[in-house]
């Protein structure tokens, strides 16, 4: 089949989320200026530089993450292991403003070394990043598309050492949860490995 996305697709659900999968989690924690807390999984998140290293989470509209974000310059990514799953689901519940899913999913709330968030402690890893921009995309016709885009550089690395094996992160372990389409993830049960060819000039 073919459809385009502005004239729809037929089909019982849009499949759009399901075709760009897996996408990592990005668990956010915040802190506003008047010291509210939040914490909310984003499935549009990623890295997408190593030096520096930055990452970015998206917000379809202004959500207390974002703005909790502008607010202070500063949140933190929390991985989602498989260990943490049902809490992760639980903190993306529509609370009101100044709810913190910190108590309300039952989690721990550690400190941060280098940023006011807390991070997750039960997190198999977690980031601790600065705001360095945020971007508001535009639709093909010029207009908002109503999406925050907060970009950060990671100041700082947490990871439990139970996680890594002959000193790498092992995401097997970790049980790494990536978002897919509908109400469906996926869980990282085995990895394999493969060399980048280099081009030989002789």
């Amino acid at each position: 089949m073919f459809y385009e996305p502005a004239k729809g697709h037929g089909l019982p659900h849009d499949p759009s989320k399901a075709i760009v999968a897996p996408r990592p989690i990005g668990w956010i924690s915040t802190i506003a200026l008047n010291g509210d807390v939040n914490l909310a999984p984003y499935s549009f998140f990623n890295a997408f530089s190593t030096n520096p290293f930055l990452v970015w989470f998206s917000s379809e509209g202004e959500k207390d993450s974002a703005s909790f974000a502008r607010e202070t310059g500063e949140f933190v990514v929390n991985l989602v292991g498989r260990a943490v799953v049902e809490q992760m689901n639980r903190s993306a519940v529509d609370a009101p403003r100044g709810v913190n899913e910190f108590a309300y999913a039952g989690l721990t709330p550690a400190p941060s070394r280098l940023v006011a968030p807390p991070r997750v402690a039960e997190a198999p890893a977690a980031l601790e990043c600065k705001v360095t921009e945020i971007l508001r995309p535009k639709a093909l016709d010029g207009s908002d598309a109503g999406v925050f885009v907060v970009t950060g550089e990671v100041v700082g690395v947490h990871i439990d050492d139970a996680m890594l094996t002959d000193g790498l992160f092992d995401a097997v372990k970790a049980g790494n949860v990536a978002r897919l389409g509908y109400m469906d993830y996926s869980m990282v049960n085995e990895t394999f490995a493969m060399r980048r060819p280099r081009w030989d000039k002789d």
